[in-house]
């Protein structure tokens, strides 16, 4: 009989496994979006991660349809894709209940997309990522919102202002560029994608001159010149009376997305050894429309986990792991396990996430383990505790204990954990 291979134990490439510890940020990082979101008033929706994949050929810039998204025929011959990013299905799902849904709508969701791409450090094949959007508002204040949002995440995490810093521009001040330079309008999806890439190309003028000949210098130096504009100085005002005061007006923020229409902003992070973009947003009043009704404004914003949690760790932000379970149960003798069951029951009642120990190992080892699942009390329940109804807590960070009636357990815990 020929050898089985070993099943390789790594995870597919560009994407990870999430123990216990790793799971603890990812619900502390969700925890907080969640939390954030529904104090500004959005409501939680979701889809399934498959599309049919021509929501994305017209909607999505083509480098992500054609080189970056698993596509693939099911068996009924239908292309699929697994979502890369998640504005065309809200844009979708909206259109689909236009006539139903009251405007304006704030909706946020919490989803897993995929991308083939080189994994490198804040960018993997699958992430997590929080989206935010309100839809049915064209006024300068929705911007605001959405971006207050953005700020009031990581705020709520600790961050500082001078942590991370929140670069605005305009897609209409690139648009009016454009028509001052010549840009033809076949040729300006290329373009945007090409300045959005600006600043991780070391031949950045000259792909550009390769696309636009003549024109390439006259886009860079009206780009250099053009500072502000009357809209985005109101943007810095309405931010301002909200406490935000991190704004800056930077003309290449562009984003890589064809169906941004207006405002575009990206949320940078200061630290010198994690400078990179975080994460952004920014209106698409005209996506809507593709699905064949009437525009509806919208603008929004979505924040990654993968480069959410480096900026955590690069500004010492990231919480310190305690696992979900307050009490271990240590059963001394086979004979009192019936009792240490009956005695976990009774205090799960009482809200006391407790883990009981059958392993029948020594009452020292069990207690061992206990601390290196970092649980932060025990009991040992053995012939004695049944017979007194009286046990004693074990605090393991501190070492003390205290013997008590079942009765007073749970008190003594919650008081004990804050």
């Amino acid at each position: 009989m020929a050898k089985r291979e070993k099943l390789s134990m790594e995870p597919y490439k560009g994407v990870r496994d999430f123990y216990p510890e790793d799971q603890f940020i990812q619900r502390y990082l969700f925890e907080h979006m969640e939390r954030v979101c529904e104090l500004f008033g959005y409501e939680e929706y979701a889809a399934s991660v498959l599309e049919p994949s021509e929501l994305y050929r017209s909607k999505t810039s083509e480098e992500i349809v054609n080189e970056q998204t698993y596509t693939f025929t099911d068996r009924g011959d239908r292309e699929v894709t697994l979502r890369p990013e998640m504005t065309p299905t809200l844009a979708r799902m909206v259109a689909a209940r236009a006539r139903e849904i009251p405007f304006p709508a704030r909706w946020y969701t919490i989803a897993n997309v995929f991308r083939y791409e080189r994994p490198q450090k804040g960018r993997l094949r699958e992430h997590w990522q929080l989206n935010a959007d309100i839809v049915g508002s064209p006024g300068v204040e929705a911007d605001a919102e959405v971006i207050a949002m953005a700020h009031g995440i990581l705020r709520s995490m600790s961050a500082e202002e001078r942590d991370f810093e929140i670069r605005v521009s305009d897609r209409r001040i690139l648009d009016a560029i454009y028509d001052s330079v010549g840009i033809e309008a076949g040729q300006r999806a290329a373009v945007t994608h090409i300045l959005d890439r600006r600043a991780k190309m070391d031949d950045f003028e000259k792909e550009l001159g390769e696309l636009v000949d003549s024109s390439a210098q006259k886009l860079i130096e009206e780009l250099e010149r053009t500072t502000s504009s009357a809209y985005l100085e109101d943007l810095r005002v309405k931010l301002g009376h909200m406490g935000i005061n991190n704004m800056i007006v930077d003309t290449k923020i562009t984003r890589g997305f064809d169906y941004y229409t207006g405002m575009v902003f990206e949320v940078f992070d200061t630290d010198e050894n994690n400078r990179r973009s975080l994460f952004g947003g920014g209106r698409y009043d005209n996506l809507l429309a593709s699905f064949g009704g009437g525009s509806i404004p919208a603008v929004g914003f979505g924040m990654g986990d993968v480069t959410a949690r480096d900026f955590l760790e690069a500004h010492n932000l990231l919480p310190v792991y305690a696992p979900a379970t307050e009490l271990m149960i240590a059963i001394v003798e086979t004979d009192a396990t019936a009792h240490a069951v009956q005695l976990a029951q009774s205090l799960r009642r009482e809200d006391v996430t407790i883990a009981v120990n059958f392993s029948g190992k020594r009452i020292g080892d069990q207690i061992k383990q206990a601390d290196k699942m970092r649980i932060p009390f025990v009991i040992a329940v053995g012939a004695k505790e049944r017979e007194s109804g009286r046990y004693a807590v074990k605090n393991l960070a501190t070492g003390n204990e205290i013997t008590l009636p079942a009765d007073r357990i749970a008190e003594h815990l919650f008081s004990s954990l804050g």
